[in-house]
């Protein structure tokens, strides 16, 4: 690793993990030439109120949506950590273990949310955003309403519409009327039906 490693980061719940986070993955590391994608799940989102699946079984899951993809990691940093996970926190430990340019993808919903993020400040400090740009979201219309001070460190990714979010997936699942099968890679879907997750 050298500080010229080119490093995304795509933290999240991952409750499950599923296609729409590969194209993500995908799509910044294509966009800005990142020579590896980091996912790295949370231990708890302080900004979410929903008891998670747990962080055992979130792993396990993420681990099988990116085996198989070159480039692609899983990191257990705030997992390890217990607690509230904080991005601040965990780039501070990443930068000071792992010297390289860093990205933080995120969607543009989280970009909005942004400086609810404890310490987001030094959090641009220590790397830039990635952010994924969806119609009809229009890239102006996100620059128009973030803090101005932002839009230097936001690099912007352009993607296709998806309709795919864990929220969804979740509700398909426990109220079993809508297929919800596509959404998941082959291992992820096996592990879910295997474990009966999301069923009540």
């Amino acid at each position: 690793m050298t500080p010229e490693t080119k490093i995304g980061i795509l933290g999240g719940t991952f409750d499950p993990p599923h296609k729409g986070h590969l194209a993500l993955a995908h799509a910044a590391k294509e966009a800005l030439e990142l020579d590896e994608i980091l996912f790295i799940p949370a231990h708890r989102n302080p900004l979410k109120t929903r008891k998670a699946t747990p962080a055992k079984q979130r792993m396990e899951m993420l681990k099988l949506l990116v085996g198989n993809e070159p480039g692609f990691a899983v990191s257990d940093i705030e997992m390890s950590r217990q607690g509230p996970s904080y991005t601040s926190e965990t780039l501070f430990e990443l930068t000071y273990a792992r010297p390289a340019h860093y990205w933080l993808i995120i969607g543009s919903d989280s970009l909005l949310e942004f400086e609810q993020w404890k310490n987001w400040y030094r959090i641009l400090k220590m790397a830039r955003l990635a952010v994924a740009v969806r119609p009809p979201v229009l890239q102006q219309e996100l620059e128009a309403k973030i803090n101005p001070e932002m839009v230097e460190y936001v690099d912007w990714i352009q993607m296709p519409p998806t309709d795919i979010s864990s929220t969804d997936i979740r509700y398909r699942i426990f109220s079993a009327k809508m297929p919800y099968e596509h959404m998941l890679t082959p291992d992820v879907l096996n592990y879910v039906q295997t474990h009966k997750l999301y069923r009540n």
